[in-house]
Formats: structure tokens, sequence, C-alpha cells
């Protein structure tokens, strides 16, 4: 089974969606429609300017917790954007409009201290890079499993949950070994061990092909995961065309099919009631059953990806085909759940209903449950992503951006927030004597400053120091953002034009509020 992952999974991690305030609120974000520096203003700033400083003896001092946030870098690799060392320049005046504010629809004062729940989140995410809300971010490291290597450069990773199912095949088939080679003994176990690992290694097949498909066709693999109930391809962008997510999908259960017929084929150059021959019919059987239950129509299965490719090419609309297909999911889960002990019950699958205990029942049904459950889960989570990747495009950093005001690095902390509220930015950017940019001032640094020592704190003691990673274009938007954005986690990015021109400074608590209040909105 594959599973078109999108890098852009939403685990948001909120239970509450951040609309926006009708009132006027404190807010340690950046403000927005206001023109750039360089711009007269058409009226006053909203909010007093930061106080300036009283008689207190005390030696002022950089507020504890101001350093740099440092952040684990993630497994994914990122589209690198041009880096651009231009003058904080304000864009022509000819400009329609302001940058729209993210995150609030009134002007608050930049730089003045919000309420503690606010402030502290803002404090853990200057730490920690990461928010309660923060769109997926990728883990790194085995995070999967057991390394099992490398093929075609995709990770193979087992989940632990693999030796839990290959202990339980390895007591199912010794039993049945014990009625057919009985002079094996214990020895039989050994067997059905060899058994539980060969079978996986079909299933690692049946991932190789659709790996290898999706390859093909330019689509990244993060990785393959053995685990309960087999495993899992995961393809991290969605096939372009319906053509190609019919042959996505189906290659695995033909490869299965193709395994099961190997395996027949080989049955006939042995003898049959021996050791071989019990190993090579177990396993035909197990890839027929592999490809038969893969090819069911309905998601996340891969015959659920199969017919929302055709639902696709008849209607035009993927989002058609994937709630087709996971309805039918739903469907095909309470099928399972109520049908599975009722074949078995009935003696359909081969046992004769006098052969069949009170444990084998609750065997069967507690059998028929996990499986009901990985369908109908697997089914809604793919709705969930469906509707995710609908919503992505509404994620523009152009449209997203905090407007900005470039200072120098020795600029008191409450001079540049002066001028920042002068003209109507809620951004600093640090730029040095040619006005080159340098870093980004944290707004949970500022906070963290107490009005009466801002002018003795320099912004560069506040800010974080530009890295390449922390440059991203104005254009960037939806899956392409998110991307950038998970490749180089940090509270603060300096978005640039084209030409290099500074357009402003794009805050990651505002790509979190903006993807949660996506997510929340009706397909």
């Amino acid at each position: 089974m594959d599973e078109s992952g999108g890098s852009g999974q939403p685990r948001s991690g909120t239970d509450e969606a951040t609309e926006r305030h009708e009132g006027p609120q404190a807010s340690t974000g950046p403000a927005a429609d206001a023109p750039r520096p360089g711009r007269e203003r058409p009226e006053d700033p909203t909010g007093p300017a930061p106080t300036e400083p009283d008689d207190s003896t005390e030696t002022p001092r950089p507020a504890e917790g101001t350093e740099p946030a440092t952040h684990p870098s993630d497994e994914s690799p990122a589209t690198p954007h041009p880096s651009h060392e231009s003058p904080a320049t304000s864009r022509p005046s000819d400009e329609p409009q302001a940058h729209p504010d993210p995150t609030d629809d009134t002007p608050s004062q930049f730089g003045a201290p919000s309420d503690p729940e606010t402030t502290g989140a803002a404090r853990t995410l200057a730490k920690s890079g990461s928010g309660k809300g923060r769109p997926p971010r990728r883990e790194k490291g085995p995070g999967g499993g057991l390394l099992m290597g490398r093929p075609f450069g995709v990770p193979v990773y087992v989940a632990p949950s693999w030796f839990l199912v290959a202990a339980l095949i390895t007591w199912v088939f010794g039993g049945q070994l014990d009625r057919v080679l009985p002079e094996l003994g214990a020895l039989r176990y050994l067997v059905s061990l060899f058994f539980a690992v060969a079978f996986y290694a079909s299933v690692l097949v049946h991932e190789l092909a659709h790996t290898v498909a999706a390859l093909r066709f330019g689509l990244p693999v993060r990785r393959i995961q053995l685990q309960f109930f087999g495993g899992v391809s995961e393809i991290e962008k969605e096939s372009e065309t319906p053509g190609r997510e019919f042959v996505l999908a189906f290659v695995g259960p033909l490869l299965s099919l193709v395994l099961s017929g190997v395996f027949y084929l080989a049955m006939q150059t042995v003898e049959p009631g021996t050791v071989p021959g019990v190993l090579l019919g177990g396993l035909m059987i197990s890839n027929l059953i592999v490809a038969v239950f893969n090819l069911l129509p309905g998601l996340p299965l891969d015959g659920g990806r199969m017919l929302r490719a055709v639902v696709w090419k008849i209607t035009g609309k993927p989002m058609s085909g994937t709630i087709a297909a996971a309805w039918v999911g739903r469907a095909l889960a309470v099928s399972v759940l109520i049908g599975l002990p009722l074949l078995t019950q009935s003696g359909a699958l081969g046992d004769s209903s006098e052969d069949i205990g009170g444990m084998d029942t609750v065997m069967d049904a507690l059998l028929a449950a996990i499986l009901a459950a990985i369908i109908w889960t697997g089914a809604g989570n793919s709705l969930r992503m469906a509707r995710l990747r609908e919503h992505l495009p509404e994620l523009r950093a152009r449209a997203l951006t905090r407007r900005a005001v470039p200072v120098e690095t020795s600029t008191p902390l409450s001079e540049a927030l002066r001028r920042a509220n002068d003209a109507g930015a809620r951004a600093l950017v640090v730029v040095d004597a040619d006005g080159q940019p340098l870093s980004l001032v944290r707004e949970a640094a500022i906070v963290g400053v107490p009005e009466h020592r801002r002018p003795w704190v320099a912004v560069s003691g506040l800010a974080q120091d530009l890295t390449d990673g922390m440059r991203v274009s104005a254009e960037l938007a939806g899956e392409d953002l998110l991307d950038a954005l998970r490749a180089n986690p940090a509270t603060e990015y300096l978005v640039v034009e084209e030409s290099g021109e500074i357009y402003g400074v794009l805050s990651a608590a505002d790509v979190e509020r903006a993807f949660v209040k996506a997510m929340a909105r009706p397909s």
C-alpha cells in the first residue's frame, strides 16, 4: 500500500482556530496595512511610543533569554532560494496596497507587551522554533524504527510493531506446521520464523514497486516502513495526472500477483508435504491475499487509489475521486468488521465450523476489528490530506509578510520601535552601514525587555543572524512555502523579491495561524 503523504501533511497540534479578533488587541506580532519606511504616514501611529527610561539606578543589561534561537535540522531537503545581499529599501511608491495584516484586523503598537499566555507562547517559539499550531515538521533520524537499508536511495525502516506481528505469524504458522509436518517438533517455529521474514520480504518488494514507479514519475519518496499488517511507501507529492495515479497504485498489487505466480511455479519443482513445499505454498497464498486485499476499491488501499484515479479522470476533480474512494473505504471497513467473523464462523475460509473454538472466534473478531480500524482511519486521513492540499495554495508568502523597517546594529531598541510604529511596521531588519541585511530582531526577545531598559539595549543583541535558509522568495506559496520553512526552522524569515529587494518579514506564527484557519474552512 502506498501513501502519498504530501509534505504539508496536517498535524497542527492545536484544538482551536486562531481567527481574527474584532476588537483592538495588544500583539507581539507585526502590524500590517501601513506605509513602508520612507513614506509619510497619513495618520498618527496607533498606541503610544515606548516610554522613556525612568531614573532607576539599576545598571541596565540585556534581558535574559534573548540569545539567538537554535533549531534542529530537518531531514527533508530544501529547494535553495537565491541569497540576495541588497539594501533594505522600501517598495516603490506606486505599490497599490501595503502588506495585508496576517494576524489582526486592527493595528497595535509594535513591541507592546501582550497577555501572559501569548507572551509565553512567543517565548517558547523563540527557544524551540516550533509552536503548538505549527504546520507539521518532518522528524529527522530513525523515527520510523530500525533502518534496514536504502534501496534506490530510499530508507527502509522496520517498525517495532513488526516484531509483534512476526511473533504472531511464527506462532500461528507453527501450529499449522505441527499438523502438516509433525516430525519437525520444536524446529517448526524456526521454519515459521523464516516464513514470517520471507513474507515481509515479499511485502517489501510490493512497496519497492510503488517506490520505483514514484521515482520514475519524479515524485520524492520519504521512506518505506514495514509495520503491523504490511508496509507503507511514503510518497511526498501527489501524482500530476489520474493516469500516473492509477499506475502508481496498481504496480504494487501487480508485483504481488507476479510473486504469487513465481512461488506457484517453484512449488512444482519440489515434493509436496516437505518443508520447501509448505513454505512455497504459504508464500504463494499470502502474496495472493496481499494482492487481492490491496485491490479492494477503498482508500487507503491501492484499489482505493485506483478508484480515485478513475473518478478523477471522469470528473476532472481529484477531490471528487478522493471523497468517493474514502467513503467506499469506510464502507469496506464496516464490511470487514462484520463480514470476516461471519465468514470464519461459516467455514467459508477453509476450516469447518466444528473445528472453530471459542478462542478462534475471539481472535477472528479481534483481527477484523484491527483491520477495520486501520481501513477506517486511513480513509479519514486521506480525506483530511485532500482537504489540506486543496487549501494549501491559500498560504502565500506575499500575503502573510509583515512590513519591516531597517535599523543599524547599534540602534537602541526604543528608537527602533519608535521608527517601526511611526512607519506602521511590525518587524525589524538589522542592516550594516551599507544597508545590507544582517539579522532579524525576534519579536519574542523584544517582549522580554522591559520598557525602561530598551534605550540601553541594542537591537543586535536581540537579533538572529540571517542564513540563506532564512531568506524566502515573496512568490512562494502553498506546499513550496511549507517545504522552505520546514527545511530551515526559524521564528522569522526575510522575504525578498526576485530582484533582491526586501519585501518584509514572515513570521512562522503567522503561517501557523493561516494554516489552521484555512483547514477550519469547509472545502
